[in-house]
């Protein structure tokens, strides 16, 4: 399709509600039937590796999921769980069998109360390329998960793994954090079999497990993941007996789906824009009084008895305000993409070690373009898949640009360079269209301007005698 006639991706708005299956089945087939098809070069899996150029970077996608969309947590938990699959598999045969897949686990490690159909598990190319085969299977019914045996093998679960004296002593706090979470009174854990939590703590990377665990699905984690409470049973329930990738089946399909549906269209559709807020506002209020301007010169002119020529001065203002208005209504500036640039994020203007450098020197995209050197550890904490919670109210730049004069985030707005040839491809057929759409609307009302004769209404003199 011709870039000339590219249509944004349509924003996919949030359904209410935890995320399930269903909810994540519902957003995939409204983006299916009405998502334009974005260009290869900006797809999905070149931006979560990072093959893309700014502003569609791997950093740039977090970053808007974490100041504008308010759901990161699933882009975090979907690229830790990437590298897992890829680090378990990696791993010797002789350790990869002591956490079987979740479909295979056997009947007398499942507690009371658990049914024996496992949950949904994905195919191979959910979890990377390691060839095995996921048994594809509907969970049946609804899990009950069993709180005291979770509780069970976390508390028993050994430092065997731990590197260093900080380690363990990490994975006990984490144990002692993970029972709190549950909120669950004091329970006697002498009772328990044995064999229910045994071998789960030799399992491989149990400790790191339990850490995903208290970070993403328990209630009230840090970056907990809005799942539903059938959801959240059924993965806690596979987790306890099981390190396996496929343990993360029921959650995995849905964060991945939305992240494919809803959160990446939406990420393409907000990169497009140029300028920020504040002055795509201003733009189109000034586009916008300039064309009532020329409707009400037009509609005066008409009915006076001026002659038809002094009409045409209401095309410029045509001309310059339906255009611009058109393209500010997309976040786009036409002085601004003439510079190849674009206005820097509201959290980009702002750091704690004077934030923005610029090069000089050549002619490089790279040097021509502003790069944080600081934004107080947080830049490096997103990527951080056990960094600390996405809320951002506590970030100085959240104030310092509250207290910004208007004007000055109109006007006073430092720019970078958008370098990703395929982003400015795609602004510059808004461009285009933009000004086609100003002449297809402008030059026919100007002409019937014209054509209309003098009403003579305005102006005329009146004989009273």
């Amino acid at each position: 399709m011709s870039v000339l006639f590219y249509k944004r991706p349509d924003y996919v708005p949030k359904l209410p509600g935890p995320m399930s299956l269903t909810q994540s089945e519902i957003i995939a087939e409204k983006t299916h039937l009405s998502r334009t098809p974005i260009p290869t070069k900006l797809s999905f899996e070149n931006i979560v590796q990072n093959k893309a150029q700014t502003p569609c970077t791997l950093q740039g996608f977090l970053e808007y999921l974490v100041y504008v969309s308010h759901d990161a947590e699933n882009l975090q938990f979907w690229l830790w769980l990437q590298d897992y699959t890829k680090r378990f598999y990696a791993d010797s045969p002789a350790e990869q069998s002591l956490s079987p897949p979740w479909s295979t686990v056997g009947t007398s490690q499942r507690t009371r109360g658990v049914p024996h159909q496992p949950p949904k598990s994905a195919d191979k190319s959910r979890f990377g390329a390691s060839g095995y085969n996921f048994d594809q299977q509907e969970l049946s019914t609804t899990p009950r998960f069993d709180k005291p045996s979770f509780i069970a093998g976390t508390a028993n679960t050994q430092c065997s793994w731990a590197h260093s004296a900080e380690d363990a002593d990490g994975q006990v706090e984490l144990k002692h954090e993970a029972c709190r979470l549950l909120t669950l009174p004091d329970i006697d854990l002498s009772d328990q079999d044995p064999k229910l939590t045994s071998p789960a703590a030799n399992q491989p990377h149990r400790y790191e497990i339990d850490r995903i665990i208290s970070h993403y699905l328990s209630s009230d984690s840090p970056r907990e993941l809005n799942l539903s409470p059938q959801t959240r049973a059924a993965v806690l329930d596979a987790l306890q007996h099981t390190t396996h990738p496929s343990g993360f089946s029921p959650v995995c399909d849905i964060v991945e789906s939305i992240l494919r549906a809803r959160s990446y269209p939406n990420f393409i559709r907000w990169s497009l824009r140029n300028v920020n807020e504040p002055r795509a506002r201003f733009i189109r209020r000034i586009s916008v009084a300039h064309v009532v301007l020329a409707v009400l010169m037009a509609f005066f002119l008409a009915l006076s008895n001026e002659a038809r020529g002094w009409r045409l001065w209401c095309f410029p203002l045509l001309l310059i305000g339906l255009p611009f208005a058109i393209a500010a209504h997309k976040g786009i500036c036409f002085f601004t993409h003439s510079s190849q640039s674009r206005n820097l994020r509201p959290w980009e203007q702002f750091s704690d070690a004077a934030a923005f450098v610029k090069s000089f020197g050549n002619d490089d995209d790279d040097d021509d373009a502003y790069s944080m050197t600081d934004r107080g550890g947080n830049k490096s904490a997103l990527l951080d898949p056990f960094g600390p919670s996405n809320s951002y109210d506590h970030e100085s730049w959240v104030e310092a640009y509250r207290r910004k004069k208007w004007s000055q985030k109109v006007f006073s707005t430092r720019n970078a360079r958008v370098q990703d040839d395929t982003l400015r491809s795609i602004q510059k057929g808004i461009v285009t269209q933009s000004w086609l759409w100003g002449a297809l609307i402008g030059v026919p009302f100007m002409v019937l301007v014209l054509a209309l004769p003098n009403a003579g209404v305005l102006g005329k003199h009146y004989n009273w005698s």
